[in-house]
């Protein structure tokens, strides 16, 4: 099985809440998409179609952060949610759904990218608690992880590192 990755365009907004319903045990997710878009925190939605049929495999979204390093303000995203169909799991879609994700988000010019995930799958792109040590953010733990995109960071402290508002109500779901 083929699949393509492209940018998601408002024609696949369907596509994108069925895939998040179905993965998810609860519409929070869901929910968490349409809520950074109409903030307008959502910076890029990736989908994996498969070629052959067209059915919409899987998706990542990417959303603005606000984060800081000294007193200067860091261009950053957070990886969330990432979600496959279970008929297309352990074919390389999630792989190539997260590698492009990294890819996209290099060339527009971000510094860092943060993921609240399972380490043991993250780190095989470059992701580690490691190099989201020291932020501040209501995450922060072993499953908070980031990669450095350009190749290195600024010099300071490290500061914040918040997510948009929106993940606040993935608690109250």
């Amino acid at each position: 099985m083929t699949t393509t990755i492209q940018r998601a365009a408002p024609r696949d907004a369907h596509d994108i809440d069925a895939i998040l319903r179905a993965c998810f045990p609860r519409p929070a997710e869901a929910m968490l998409v349409k809520q950074l878009a109409i903030d307008g925190d959502l910076v890029l939605a990736l989908i994996a179609r498969d070629e052959a049929s067209g059915t919409a495999a899987g998706i990542v979204a990417l959303s603005r952060m606000h984060v800081a390093i000294g007193p200067e303000s860091v261009p950053a995203v957070a990886l969330a949610p990432l979600a496959v169909l279970p008929a297309y799991r352990q074919t390389g879609v999630a792989e190539a759904l997260v590698r492009a994700a990294i890819d996209e988000m290099t060339r527009a010019g971000a510094l860092l990218m943060f993921v609240l995930g399972e380490p043991g799958f993250y780190g095989r792109f470059g992701f580690s608690a490691a190099a989201a040590e020291g932020f501040d953010s209501p995450y922060a733990g072993p499953y908070l992880l980031a990669i450095e995109l350009q190749g290195g960071l600024p010099c300071g402290a490290r500061g914040l590192a918040d997510h948009p508002p929106a993940f606040a109500a993935l608690n109250e779901v």
